[in-house]
């Protein structure tokens, strides 16, 4: 210890005489994850070229070089930046090539120095530059000014921990430990510890950097008890993972004796006469000779495994899940067309379109059973029976049923299935659909297709294109069963509740059906001859115990529901059955008879009110007629005319194109000002606000130009609009009336609405055949090909002599 002491005075001396400030040169080696200290002996490996020029030239010199530890040692060519700022002057003490060009140095640290300026390259190219280092002596305070009780008690403190560490760790050596613990020179006891121990160079170069000895001896105990407490939780892990193993294995050797002790009473299971049970079981199924030598090849692997091992498991589950699927097995029955028929009628009321439809092609499959390719897929709003009409197509058919849920499904395995090499593997949702039928030749429904998704782990409507592809599905391989199975016999009925989601390939696979919302009068028949009697039997009642008139029913559907569908319906339906099931219950009475004066009383105030409805002749407010995904609605326009500068006001949520169609509508109308008697200049002296009643609810489309074009000019001419008429279609500039669709379900709501005349385009007359006979016969339809026809019916006569209104005077001013 006080050899060290008057080390460090030399060093602080010699400090002094050469004037500390002064700054010297030396050339540099950059040191990746190593730290050198002095009074260390150590030997590392050096294989970039610039540090090895600058060994030679320190060997050249006075055998003396810098080393400077990186920050990051991953970093190739490192920048003055990249460098810690306190080093080691180390003296080469000898130098070894090896074969493959590596230089292995051997050098013993000096004095501690702190680098100034760092010159790592040169800005020439100038072939004898070598990197060196700026630096000044960066003495140490030495540990005889230091309390003499302290260095001895951080001392002792240090030789304690290591004792403990060396206990911890079997690989240190006996020597090593007691050199620590007998030595009696801190510093040299030091070097040592940290020579030896596998610190991290951070945790390293931290000590260096450190001047006070007595705080380096500090921070050496703070790195030790971090260590100790690493060590100690490393112990804990190994011996808990240990005594997994243990446990694994004595089960395994428990198992083994349990298997000895069955074959010695004659109870173990026979390998052999297991792979004869699967090899009979193969030989049957109607497969190629690859993937019936695939599946006896996994037979033969079974007998030679352990009847507990989990790899037998795996196997017997994967040839049991292969051998369950209907490969031979076929529903034998004939397609009755009148049958079909009948089940269709008794099951759905309307969807004439979607019957025939289906009739079409149960008539092809009597003809040719063994058709393919014909895969429908049925599109509409909620409600409107898509998935019972599936469920009706098998039964027509004879054939099993089994519904696919793809509402939700964005994982390509859940169509495909996983390896079975996976933990947990099993069969995509197609194959399990045909284990459940049991026949390879089911109906099934895949629900919901345009509610897949796609993420990272693939796209399932990319794996339906093999399914629904009768090209294609004749060997369709899942990737559990990883046998070609096919699919080709398979009947599938898709549903959707829209087409856009659907990718177009996948949508080129199928033939679309599309499904309308209910109108009227089908909700009505439905739940007369369906809903009511399926509640009455859900909730035990009688047709004699609880009885819901027709007008019951109308006020329902008109106050109490508004959907595409009938769900709602039905729920509503249900809850007056549960009301009357109370009421016979109680004993307040026998039999419960609704009206619909009594109908408040059960089910509240109405939910929804009649759609507007304006009878009388009125300047500026039109019926006009629009569709929404819950069927057809009375929808009035109105424009309003005040003195102004031609502005143009919209209001009641109107998107886009019904602006537009507002737009023609004034230039149209400027067009035809004078035929009308309407001011010219009406643009420029008139203001004008276009407006749809129910602004909280976003409108849009182009079937509203008559409707607007025709209120306008009722407002501008003063001239008032016939208030038992409706109308509905999309205009041109020059007047034309263009056709619009959902003809059905508007025709429906004038008739509601009580408007018994509706001018429709002309080219929407061949849609008139798909109108309900009840609509037709009390609907007058004017078909209009232009304006004129429209203006001509809808505005009152002239010969009225109505006076027009004061903002329509105020304009002529």
């Amino acid at each position: 210890m006080n050899d060290t002491m008057n080390d460090a005075k030399d060093t602080t001396e010699i400090a002094e005489e050469m004037d500390t400030p002064t700054v010297l040169t030396l050339p540099l080696l950059a040191m990746r994850g190593i730290v050198l200290f002095p009074g260390m002996i150590m030997h590392f490996d050096l294989a970039r070229e610039p540090f090895v020029k600058a060994l030679k030239a320190g060997m050249e010199s006075d055998r003396r070089v810098v080393l400077v530890t990186q920050k990051d040692p991953l970093i190739e060519e490192p920048k003055p930046d990249d460098l810690y700022t306190v080093g080691v002057i180390a003296e080469v003490r000898q130098i070894l090539r090896a074969p493959d060009g590596v230089t292995r140095v051997l050098v013993e640290g000096k004095e501690r120095v702190a680098i100034t300026s760092a010159v790592l390259e040169s800005d020439k190219k100038d072939k004898s530059f070598y990197p060196h280092a700026e630096f000044k002596y960066a003495p140490e305070t030495p540990l005889d000014i230091s309390d003499p009780h302290e260095v001895a008690a951080v001392s002792r403190c240090i030789k304690d921990i290591f004792q403990e560490y060396a206990d911890l760790l079997p690989r240190m050596p006996k020597e090593l430990a007691a050199t620590v613990f007998c030595e009696q020179d801190d510093t040299k006891m030091f070097n040592e510890i940290v020579f030896n121990l596998a610190f991290d160079y951070v945790e390293k170069q931290r000590l260096l950097e450190e001047n006070d000895w007595l705080e380096r001896l500090k921070m050496l105990y703070q790195t030790l008890v971090d260590e100790m407490d690493i060590l100690r939780m490393e112990r804990k892990i190994q011996e808990k993972t240990q005594e997994n193993l243990d446990r694994s294995q004595r089960e395994y050797y428990l198992r083994e004796q349990m298997h000895q002790i069955a074959e010695q009473l004659g109870e173990s299971e026979d390998p052999a006469a297991e792979m004869e049970t699967y090899t009979d079981a193969i030989a049957a199924l109607p497969l190629d000779d690859a993937s019936r030598k695939k599946l006896e090849k996994e037979a033969e692997r079974l007998s030679r495994l352990p009847a507990a091992s989990q790899e037998a498991f795996v196997i017997r589950s994967y040839l049991d899940t292969v051998l369950a699927l209907p490969w031979n097995k076929s529903s034998h029955t004939k397609p009755n067309l009148k049958r079909a028929q009948a089940v269709l009628e008794r099951d759905h009321y309307g969807l004439q379109k979607v019957k025939e439809r289906i009739l079409e092609s149960i008539a092809v499959r009597t003809l040719l059973p063994e058709a393919t390719g014909q895969i429908l897929c049925f599109v509409g709003p909620p409600g409107v029976g898509k998935t019972s009409i599936g469920r009706s197509i098998a039964k027509a058919l004879g054939r099993h049923y089994e519904r696919v849920s793809l509402g939700g499904v964005r994982d390509e395995s859940d169509i495909r299935g996983h390896r079975k090499t996976y933990v947990g593997a099993m069969p995509g949702r197609i194959m399990d659909a045909m284990t459940r039928a049991g026949t390879n030749n089911p109906m099934i429904l895949l629900d919901e297709v345009d509610k897949m998704s796609n993420d990272f782990r693939g796209d399932p409507s990319a794996a339906l294109l093999e399914v629904l592809d009768s090209e294609q599905n004749k060997a369709f391989r899942d990737h559990y069963i990883e046998v070609p199975f096919d699919l080709s016999k398979v009947l599938f009925v898709a549903t959707a509740n829209s087409l856009d989601p659907i990718p177009a390939p996948l949508l080129d696979r199928m033939e679309i059906i599309e499904l309308g919302s209910y109108t009227r009068e089908e909700k009505f028949h439905i739940a007369k001859e369906h809903l009511v009697k399926k509640q009455l039997k859900k909730h035990g009642l009688k047709g004699t115990q609880c009885r819901i008139p027709d007008e019951v029913l109308y006020a329902i559907i008109d106050g109490y529901t508004r959907e595409a569908g009938v769900r709602e319906l039905e729920r509503t339906i249900g809850t007056l059955c549960r009301k009357a099931a109370k009421k016979i219950v109680d004993g307040d009475c026998k039999k419960v008879t609704f009206t619909a004066e009594t109908l408040k009383d059960y089910l509240g105030i109405q939910k929804f009110r009649p759609d507007e409805q304006i009878h009388e002749d009125t300047v500026g407010v039109v019926n006009g007629l629009a569709w929404t995904s819950v069927g057809g609605v009375l929808m009035p326009m109105e424009v309003l005319v005040m003195p102004g500068k031609g502005a143009v006001e919209y209001t009641g949520s109107l998107g886009d194109v019904m602006r537009e169609s507002a737009k023609i509508a004034v230039s149209y109308t400027r067009s035809v000002a004078k035929k009308y008697d309407i001011p010219e200049d009406f643009y420029t002296k008139c203001d004008l606000h276009i407006h749809a009643p129910e602004g909280a609810v976003p409108k849009d489309g182009p079937s509203a130009g008559v409707t607007m074009t025709t209120a306008l000019i009722s407002a501008l001419s003063g001239r008032p609009v016939r208030g038992d008429v409706a109308m509905t279609g999309e205009i041109t500039l020059h007047g034309k009336v263009l056709p619009i669709g959902g003809l059905r379900e508007k025709s429906m709501a004038a008739y509601k609405a009580g408007i018994r005349t509706v001018i429709i385009p002309e080219d929407n007359i061949p849609d008139l055949e798909e109108i309900d006979e009840t609509i037709r016969s009390s609907v007058h339809f004017i078909p209009a090909k232009t304006l004129d026809t429209v203006l001509q019916n809808a505005l009152v006569p002239t010969a009225k002599n109505v006076p027009e209104t004061a903002a329509t005077e105020m304009c002529h001013v």
